[in-house]
């Protein structure tokens, strides 16, 4: 009986340190445009991010989504939370950086070569997991300015 107790403890103790480890940033989230403002850019219709881990320790985001004008998007991007460049393709900017704060925050920054594009902000995820805000600051192509707060809910 103690064996069997001691089991079951050990394996409550290595299922709590896995979830402690997990990034509760992966995951499928819907943009929700009820509790989102967007200022000085095309508006979102929809989005959606399906975010995943890969096995060369990166997180790759999968992109889906409409702009109010009608014009669909679809891109995905990959990087690592070491607050580096990484090279995107198809999206709206070129580049990624993301650095994280601390398990339910990162920091980041996109831009395109070429252009005045530039977005810094921040991403933060609920405590119950099931809200990401992002909020962010920044240029246009043409050096317009942009505000965004962007709420999704996972799904």
């Amino acid at each position: 009986m103690t064996n069997s107790v001691a089991t079951v403890v050990a394996g409550i103790l290595i299922t709590a340190s896995g979830m402690l480890g997990a990034d509760i940033r992966l995951g499928n989230w819907k943009y929700n445009p009820a509790k989102s403002k967007i200022t000085g850019a095309n508006q979102l219709k929809s989005q959606t991010d399906i975010v995943e881990a890969t096995p060369d320790g990166k997180i790759t985001v999968n992109r889906t989504g409409q702009f109010a004008d009608g014009t669909a998007f679809k891109y995905s991007f990959s990087y690592k939370y070491d607050g580096r460049d990484y090279p995107v393709k198809g999206a709206p900017f070129d580049m990624i950086s993301v650095k994280r704060v601390d398990m339910s925050t990162t920091k980041f920054e996109l831009s395109k070569s070429g252009s005045k594009y530039q977005l810094k902000g921040t991403t933060v995820i609920s405590r119950d997991a099931q809200t990401r805000t992002i909020t962010s600051e920044g240029t246009d192509a043409a050096g317009k300015p942009i505000s965004q707060t962007t709420v999704f809910n996972r799904f």
